[in-house]
Order: C-alpha cells, then structure tokens, then sequence
C-alpha cells in the first residue's frame, strides 16, 4: 500500500492547489497519487526497452478545513504537508503554523476526551486493562490540557489514538519566497512535454517537496526492470527483500523464493540483466536481505 500524506491549511491558503500541482487531478477533498521524481527509472527504462515506466507515488488526501472533525480524517496519514499563505501580504507564515499546530493539538484533545467517555464506560465492568487505560487516559488528557502534544509524551501511546501531533509535518509556503501553488497547479494540467518547455527542461519546484517528503519518511526506492514495464517502489528503510516482494504483490510474498539483486547503475552500465550477471554483478538473497536505495529486484517466487 502506497505511504499517504495529508494536505492542511487555514482558509484560501492553497491546499486545493497544492492537491492538484501535486497529483495533476482537481481537488474534491478527496484522495490522489504523487508521483516521485527520479532520473534514474528512465535511464533502467531505457536500458530494458521498457513498454511502460511507472514512477514511485505517495497518496495524497486533501481536507477541506480544519477543527476536530476534519482532521480526524487524516489519523491513518505518514505525514502532513502544511500550506501557508505568502502571497497575500495580509498573514504571517510562521504565525499561521503556529495556529494550525494548535488546531492539531485540540483535535487530539478532543480525539482522546471521546475515548476517554467511551472506555470510561466499558471499565464499569471491572476490567482491570479498561481501568488502566482510563488512567492512562485521563493522564494523557491533562498532558494535553497543558498545552504539550502527543509527540511530547514519553510512555506509550494507545494505539487506537492514532495522534496527529506525532506526525512529520512538512511546511510549504504558498508564494513568496516559496512555491509558486497558482502556476504549478496551471502546469499539472499541461502534458509533460509541455510543462518541461514551459519550465526550460527543469524540474517542477514541487520535486523538491516530494524529495522532503521521501527523506521526512525514510523511505528508499527500488526497481523492477523488465521490457514489459520498469516500475520504482517505494519501502522504509531497513525493511527487507519479503517486505518489497509484500509491496509489489501479496502473492509474490506468500510465494517468495528467492531475489536476484542488482544495483541500477550496475545494470545500466552493463546494458542489460544478461550482461550485468555474466559480469558478477548480479547476487541472489533471501527473505530477510535488508533492500537498499538503487536495488534493482527481481523476485522469484512459486505459488
């Protein structure tokens, strides 16, 4: 399953427009994918002749507006991109994060005041866990009422609270000296051919965003590189061959046998699979072969 990153801001700051520079569909308060820009898929693809070539993405969910309710939609997010008015001339950035941070404080105030009533309730039973957990709870809530978030809380987390203030936040300012959301939204709607002659051959400034992004998660890339389609995938990094073999098919990981392994730049000076591996460059691995950053995989697997 694709990482997801939720778009935040105050009113008129820019999310739709961040939404649709980034996955090149309309908002709808809705969900999208952002593709993650990297030189390197198209030179594998090249190498392999490849029909089809399908970048990395990260799943976007936009939220129209703040307060509890809304932003107890974005729980299940990795991450959260917070956009900021620089263009108007009327608001000041950093004031403006400062307020949607506390906007994600009391929307975990109130998440965990909700659970609190709830389990409160089942704990009349007796249930010594429910009784710790109302402890918990009503400790955390406190925590909470002064003004400290989740991330600032030093035990363990229930892990139904799903808090947003422990998420990555990464802040994006709209216009200014920042991103240009208006013009990058006009050129998502353009082909790639003409946005890149738009831009002179250079890269959309929201590459940079998607790179933070990628680095705020941890997240490395690897390959699959065939004539059919040439692919990068996203995975946490330390997480192992069964773990790219889950995130490609369930039934490759069910199945896993072995993984060829072999480095893109190996691959591509090479020019081919055959040659690489008639040059010792290619290696099989098991299950629990930690993936590194550039691999480029090939899964045997039997089902």
């Amino acid at each position: 399953m694709a990482l997801e990153v939720g778009i935040v801001g105050l009113p008129s700051s820019g999310k739709s427009m961040l939404f649709e520079a980034l996955t090149g569909a309309r908002a709808s308060g809705d969900v999208g994918m952002a593709a993650i820009p990297d030189p390197r898929l198209a030179q594998l693809a090249q190498v392999v002749s490849a029909r089809k070539v399908t970048p990395a993405a990260i799943r976007v969910v936009e939220v129209r507006g703040t307060g509890p309710a809304l932003l107890g939609n974005l729980r299940q997010v990795d991450a959260l991109l917070v956009v900021l008015d620089g263009f108007s001339g009327t608001r000041v950035p950093a004031d403006d994060l400062e307020t949607l941070k506390l906007e994600l404080l009391v929307a975990d105030r109130d998440h965990v005041e909700r659970r609190l009533e709830r389990v409160a309730k089942q704990a009349k039973s007796g249930d010594a866990k429910l009784r710790k957990e109302v402890e918990q709870l009503e400790t955390l809530l406190a925590h909470l009422d002064a003004g400290k978030t989740m991330a600032e809380w030093v035990d363990e987390l229930p892990p139904e609270l799903e808090p947003l203030t422990t998420k990555p936040l990464i802040a994006i300012q709209n216009g200014g000296d920042g991103v240009d959301l208006k013009l990058e939204a006009e050129l998502a709607e353009l082909s790639e051919e003409e946005a890149a002659e738009f831009r002179s051959g250079g890269e959309s400034a929201l590459g940079e965003v998607v790179r933070r992004l990628a680095e705020t998660l941890d997240l490395i890339t690897f390959f699959t590189a065939g004539e059919k389609e040439t692919r990068a995938w996203t995975l946490r990094r330390g997480e192992t061959a069964i773990d790219a073999a889950a995130t490609i098919h369930s039934d490759i990981a069910r199945g896993f046998i072995r993984c060829e392994v072999l480095r893109w730049d190996d691959l591509v000076a090479a020019g081919s699979h055959a040659e690489a591996a008639r040059a010792g460059k290619q290696r099989l691995e098991g299950k629990t072969y930690v993936v590194e950053d550039g691999d480029v995989l090939n899964v045997r697997f039997n089902v």
